[in-house]
């Protein structure tokens, strides 16, 4: 007769400097470590700390936080930061992950008017892959909506399974604002499925990076899948704590996303009993 055992997959869970915001970089590391999560994940963006190397490393040494991805500066609010080309951006990524220990770095698809980007950007993220151990994970976006109108601001797709990459990143709060079925997305990205930034929606026009389990998205299912599955990448923690009246409301959030993770990742199978 078989009967259940919990079985909890390699992936480890992380916070996203970016779901402290508008907090610092080194805030992160604080909450990341008081809270027990394993690792971090570098938002590279207009924080002078999250470009500085030497800085993310003593705040990693000092928490005893790894940095296990780099995400690179890829927002609107980042098209300077790191050089205006976005290829140096990803060289400076790769050599930030590879110095810091990270694994992962995670990059947006193209904007549209990157026109000679977007036309490269495929084949360039499959060169700079071959290059390296450092997983070069492609995040699913969505299109951007107003009123009535909708825009595609990313090329070649914004749904990022309908072209061809190594590996995946999929956000599960991007799902949402685009009104796509995770699951379907997810099985389109199969076993290339490298990252994953846990949020939720409930699918409004705005990105909203809700804290797991208080939107529409398969957060539970999807963390349960990777359980059975044996993933052996990175879950992370990616919400929005703006409207935090205070640190300790603040802290709430992420002690309560990082218990959802931890409790739906670990997952009952059945073995047979000797």
């Amino acid at each position: 007769m078989a009967e259940p055992v919990v079985r909890i997959p390699d992936a480890k869970v992380a916070l996203s400097t970016a779901s402290v915001y508008p907090e610092s970089t080194a805030t992160a590391f604080e909450i990341a470590a008081r809270l027990g999560y394993d690792g971090v994940e570098v938002m590279v963006w207009t924080d002078p700390v999250s470009q500085d190397i030497e800085a993310l490393r003593r705040l990693s040494d000092y928490h005893q936080v790894p940095i296990l991805a780099v995400h690179a500066p890829c927002l609107l609010i980042t098209q300077r930061v790191w050089s205006t080309d976005p290829w140096i951006k990803l060289q400076r990524a790769q050599a930030a992950a590879e110095k810091l220990g990270a694994s992962t770095v995670v990059v947006h698809p193209p904007f549209r008017w990157q026109r000679q980007y977007a036309r490269d950007f495929v084949s360039g993220i499959w060169r700079m892959a071959n290059e390296t151990d450092v997983r070069f994970a492609v995040e699913n976006m969505y299109p951007w909506r107003y009123r009535d109108r909708e825009m595609l601001a990313y090329a070649p797709e914004w749904d990022v399974t309908q072209d061809d990459y190594r590996h995946f990143t999929i956000d599960l709060s991007h799902t949402a604002t685009a009104r796509t079925d995770a699951t379907e997305m997810i099985e389109r990205m199969g076993d290339r499925l490298g990252h994953v930034h846990l949020a939720d929606g409930n699918g409004s026009n705005k990105d909203e990076h809700l804290v797991p389990g208080r939107g529409t998205q398969p957060c539970a299912e999807l963390l349960e899948r990777l359980a059975l599955t044996g993933f052996d990448g990175h879950v992370v923690i990616e919400v929005n704590t703006r409207r935090a009246m205070s640190g300790a409301e603040r802290e709430a959030d992420l002690a309560e996303a990082l218990a959802f993770t931890r409790l739906h990742l670990a997952s009952a199978v059945k073995v047979p009993r000797r």
